[in-house]
């Protein structure tokens, strides 16, 4: 089995009774599998290696706003468009409490009822 121009690892382990963890851990049976496979890739049994995408570009790749970055977007704004109202209203009733309070405070003061 080839993927990407190398040998499944995953069917060489089955196939030798051992985990798939040994064919990357183990110097000796990793150097052993590369060459085999480079020795396979110049007899052409196996196709040349698969470049990786990563290797190709050497910019890293600006991750795009797509229509779900751009959803969330929105509901954030309209979340956040919705406490900011709330709170202005919030702000608006204690101001006139405050308002109120301080008439009282006022009359009580003048009234000599409460110390200035």
């Amino acid at each position: 089995m080839v993927g990407r121009g190398i040998l499944s690892r995953k069917e060489i382990a089955a196939q030798c009774g051992f985990a798939v963890s040994a064919l990357n851990q183990n110097p000796r049976i990793k150097a052993a599998l590369l060459a085999k496979e480079a020795l396979l890739r110049d007899s052409g049994v196996l196709p040349a290696l698969a470049v990786r995408a990563e290797d190709v570009t050497a910019v890293p790749l600006m991750r795009e706003h797509g229509s779900g970055a751009r959803s969330f977007d929105v509901e954030r704004l309209r979340r956040l468009e919705h406490e900011n109202a709330s709170l202005r209203a919030e702000n608006g009733q204690l101001r006139r409490e405050l308002e109120r309070y301080a008439v009282l405070r006022e009359a009580l003061s003048t009234s000599g009822r409460l110390p200035r």
